[in-house]
C-alpha cells in the first residue's frame, strides 16, 4: 500500500497533498472489499463514507474533536485511518478489531456503538459538556438518512436546536430521501454556500451593513427575509433551520476538496449547530454492493470475483419467512412488520408476495411494537420481526401497550442469544432475562425448524396476549429423532427415572443430548429436558425432575432474572431436595468471537456440557 502503509495516525492524513487523497480512497475501498470478502462484516455503508472519512480526519484534529458515528457499522475506513491498519485483518476476529467503534480500541472511538439513532443525543451530550469546561473542540455526529428514521434523532435535533450549543451534524444521505428536489442550480448554490470565503464574505457584510447609521439594520433585515425567500424556492423546506440549525447542502459526498470546504465552513460556525447534508452511494466503488446494497449491508464471507456468499442454505430466519408466508396465504389477518430488516429478518419474500400487510416502519423498534397494538385492536394478527439485541429498545411499548392491554401479537424474536461476530452490542443475551418479568406474557424458545412451526401455530391460533417466538441466528442443529413429546410446553429426551437431568431450551438442546449420551455410556444416568416454553415454565416440567440426584441447568442467556433462575424458584416451591447447578453467561457483556468458539468459552457446548455434569 502507498498510503496506508504511512499512516498511523490522522495526523499523517493531513500530510498528504490534495492530489493524493483519491488514490488513498481507491487503497481504502480496496481493503475493505478484501478483508470484508473473507471476515464478512458491513461493506456497502462503509464503502459509501470512505470520502467523508478522509474528509473529517482532514479538517478535524482526534480525538480531542469528537467524530461521533452513529451506529457505527460505517466505521471501518475511520479504523484505518486512526493507526488500525497493522491489525485490520483481524476485524470482527477473535481478540481482534471490533466491528463497531469501541472505546476500549481506540481514543478515537468515543462510544460503544451498534445501535441506530443515537449520536446526535450524544454529540449534543459532549457539546454541552464542551461548553461547560470551556472545551473549544468541536462535535461532529455523523447520521445516516435510514438512522434519521428512528425518533430518537429528533428528539435530539429538537433539543439541539433550542440550546445552541456548537455541534455539527453531518446527514449521509445516500438514497436521496431527504432532498428529491436537488436541481443544478440548488446544487450549485449548495457548493457555494459551503466555502468557507463565502462565510466570510457574508460575516463581512453582515458586519458592514450593522454599523451604517439609520438604515443599516432595516437593510440587513431585508437582506435576511430576501435570501429565506429565494432559498425556500430553491430547496422547498427548511425542516432543519425550523428546529434552529444552520442548513448546508447538499454536497456531493464522494468530492472531498467539496466535503473538506463544507467542514470548514460549518468549523467556523460557533452560535447555533450546523446541519451538513451529504449525497453519497450506498456501496460506491464495487459493482455489486452499488446494485445491491442490502444485501452487502451486513454479509458473510463472499467471493470478491462474484459477490456470491461462499456459505448459503437453510437458517431459522429463512424458515420463519418461508413459514409467515405460508400462515400468511391461508389467513389474512396475518400481517408482518419490520423496522428496517426485511431482509435480515426474512421477510423479504413476504413483502413481495403480500405488500398490503408488509409494513416496514424504518428503524423505530418501540413505534413499530405500539403499532402492533393497534393493528391487533383492530382484528389483524401482527408479527413483528426483530433481533434480540434491538427488541431491548421495547420494553416499555411492550409493557404498556401490549401486555397491560391482553392485546394478542406476536413478537418473532431473531438473533436470540449468541451472534458472533457482530460482538458485545448485537448479542442477543438479555431478551429472555427481562421478558421473563413482565406479566402476562408467553414466550417460547425452539432449538430447531420443527418445533419454529409448531410454537408460531401455537402462538397465533392457541395463545392470548403477547406471545414472542425466540430463536437464533444461523442454522439448526442436528438433533435425535426419539423425543418423548409431553406437550407444547417441554419434551423429554431419555429415562424419565433417570438419576440426573439436564434442562435447557433453543439450541443448546442439541449439545445436551449429545453430552447426555456419552455420561450415559460410561454407566451415568442422564435425561434431558428441552423447554420449549420459556414463560410460563410448564408445572409438570419441574414436576418431572423432583426425584432426580442433581439438576443441571443450561442457559445461552444472562444469568441474572433468567429462566434457570426461575426454574430454581420452582423446584424450592415444590421443596426439592436434590442438587441444582446453572451454567449460564455470567451477566457480563460478551465480546465477539465466533458462535462455536462463544459456546465452548461458556461450557455450553458438548464437551463444556459434559465437564459440568462429570463435576
Amino acid at each position: 500500500m502507498k498510503y496506508l502503509d504511512k499512516i498511523s495516525s490522522p495526523a499523517d492524513v493531513k500530510k498528504l497533498d490534495n492530489k493524493e487523497l483519491p488514490a488513498l480512497a481507491e487503497e481504502c475501498r480496496q481493503v475493505l472489499i478484501d478483508t470484508v470478502s473473507k471476515n464478512g462484516g458491513h461493506l456497502a455503508s462503509n464503502l459509501g463514507v470512505v470520502e467523508l472519512t478522509i474528509a473529517l480526519h482532514r479538517v478535524f484534529n482526534s480525538p480531542n474533536d469528537k467524530i461521533i458515528w452513529d451506529v457505527g457499522h460505517q466505521c471501518y475506513t475511520h479504523k484505518l485511518l486512526t493507526g488500525r491498519y497493522p491489525e485490520f485483518e483481524t476485524i470482527r476476529k477473535e481478540g481482534g478489531l471490533s466491528g463497531f467503534t469501541k472505546p476500549t480500541e481506540s481514543d478515537h472511538d468515543i462510544f460503544f456503538s451498534g445501535h441506530s439513532s443515537v449520536s446526535i443525543s450524544q454529540a449534543l451530550g459532549v457539546a454541552t459538556a464542551n461548553s461547560l469546561n470551556n472545551d473549544k473542540n468541536t462535535t461532529v455526529a455523523v447520521i445516516g438518512d435510514g438512522a434519521l428514521t428512528g425518533g430518537l434523532a429528533y428528539e435530539a435535533l429538537n433539543n439541539a436546536g433550542r440550546v445552541g450549543k456548537r455541534l455539527i451534524v453531518i446527514l449521509n444521505d445516500n438514497k436521496m430521501s431527504i432532498s428529491k428536489n436537488v436541481g443544478s442550480v440548488a446544487r450549485y448554490l449548495a457548493v457555494i454556500r459551503s466555502k468557507p470565503s463565502y462565510f466570510k464574505m457574508k460575516l463581512t457584510t453582515e458586519k458592514v451593513l450593522s454599523h451604517i447609521p439609520l438604515i443599516g439594520k432595516p437593510l440587513l433585515k431585508l437582506s435576511f427575509r430576501v435570501k429565506t425567500r429565494f432559498k425556500n424556492l430553491m430547496y422547498q423546506s427548511t425542516f432543519f433551520e425550523d428546529l434552529g440549525f444552520r442548513y448546508m447542502g447538499p454536497i456531493d459526498g464522494h468530492n472531498i476538496e467539496q466535503l473538506c470546504q463544507a467542514l470548514e465552513t460549518a468549523k467556523m460556525i460557533k452560535t447555533v449547530p450546523v446541519l451538513l447534508h451529504i449525497s453519497t452511494v450506498k456501496g460506491k466503488g464495487y459493482d455489486y454492493a452499488e446494485n445491491s446494497p442490502s444485501e452487502f449491508h451486513g454479509i458473510s464471507e463472499f467471493n470478491v470475483f462474484t459477490g456470491e456468499p461462499v456459505y448459503s442454505g437453510k437458517s431459522f430466519s429463512s424458515e420463519f419467512g418461508e413459514l409467515i408466508c405460508d400462515m400468511a396465504s391461508k389467513d389474512k389477518r396475518i400481517c408482518a412488520v419490520t423496522a428496517a430488516m426485511s431482509l435480515g429478518t426474512g421477510l423479504k419474500k413476504f413483502s413481495e408476495q403480500y405488500p398490503k400487510r408488509f409494513f416496514d416502519v424504518g428503524i423505530a423498534e418501540e413505534h413499530a411494537v405500539t403499532f402492533c397494538a393497534g393493528l391487533a385492536r383492530g382484528g389483524m394478527v401482527p408479527v413483528f420481526a426483530v433481533y434480540s439485541t434491538f427488541l431491548q429498545r421495547c420494553f416499555d411499548q411492550l409493557v404498556h401497550d401490549g401486555t397491560m392491554q391482553n392485546l394478542h401479537m406476536i413478537i418473532a424474536v431473531d438473533r436470540a442469544g449468541f451472534v458472533g461476530e457482530d460482538g458485545v452490542s448485537h448479542q442477543g443475551l438479555l431478551d429472555s432475562s427481562f421478558l421473563n418479568t413482565i406479566p402476562n406474557i408467553t414466550v417460547y424458545s425452539p432449538s430447531d425448524y420443527q418445533q419454529l412451526r409448531r410454537d408460531f401455530v401455537n402462538a397465533i391460533y392457541h395463545t392470548e396476549g403477547v406471545v414472542v417466538v425466540r430463536y437464533p441466528r444461523g442454522r439448526e442443529f442436528d438433533e435425535p429423532e426419539t423425543l418423548d413429546f409431553e406437550s407444547e410446553a417441554f419434551d423429554i429426551y431419555g429415562s424419565r427415572d433417570a438419576d440426573n437431568c439436564i434442562v435447557t431450551f433453543g439450541r443448546v438442546f442439541a449439545n445436551a443430548v449429545k453430552a447426555a449420551d456419552k455420561l450415559n455410556a460410561e454407566g451415568k444416568s442422564f435425561s434431558v429436558i428441552r423447554l420449549n416454553r420459556i414463560k410460563p415454565i410448564d408445572e409438570e416440567a419441574v414436576k418431572s425432575v423432583l426425584n432426580c440426584k442433581k439438576v443441571y441447568f443450561f442457559e445461552e442467556g444472562i444469568k441474572s432474572g433468567g429462566i434457570g433462575e426461575s426454574f430454581l424458584d420452582m423446584l424450592n416451591e415444590h421443596e426439592y431436595k436434590g442438587g441444582f447447578k446453572l451454567t449460564a453467561v455470567d451477566n457480563q457483556f460478551v465480546e465477539h468471537a465466533g458462535v462455536q468458539r462463544l459456546y465452548e468459552r461458556y461450557m455450553l457446548d458438548e464437551n463444556g456440557i459434559y465437564t459440568v455434569c462429570s463435576e
